[in-house]
């Protein structure tokens, strides 16, 4: 069925998906929480999919999750600062190699004395 339109607006009037989101979570001290990513100009978004395989393609088959509506996930993290939701993100890159510590500590300087 199609979607009514809102005047002269060539988008449906309801412009996010129906029913619940599948929202990557972490485990968290109190539960989990819901996973905040990064747009490509480096904004928080928080991301949710249409579908478990949507999720599973894009962040793997670990990646554990919830169902949330996405207006719960925008009152979610609406608190965080974040007003952006993804849905259905197409590309996610991987997070970035925690830092190694130095192999070994660098050695100290001595000066020499002659004379």
């Amino acid at each position: 069925m199609a979607q009514p339109l809102s005047g002269e607006d060539p988008e449906p009037c309801d412009r996010f998906p129906a029913g619940p989101l599948f929202v990557p979570v972490r485990p968290g001290p109190s539960g989990c929480a819901a996973r905040l990513f990064r747009t490509p100009l480096g904004d928080r978004t928080a991301v949710g999919f249409t579908s478990a395989h949507r999720l599973t393609t894009t962040l793997g088959p670990g990646q554990a999750w919830i169902r949330l509506a996405e207006p719960a996930l925008r009152a979610l993290s609406a608190p965080l600062g974040v007003t952006t939701v993804t849905v259905d993100p197409q590309f996610c890159a991987p997070a970035p190699a925690p830092l190694r510590p130095p192999l070994r500590e660098p050695a100290t300087a001595a000066a020499v004395r002659i004379g």
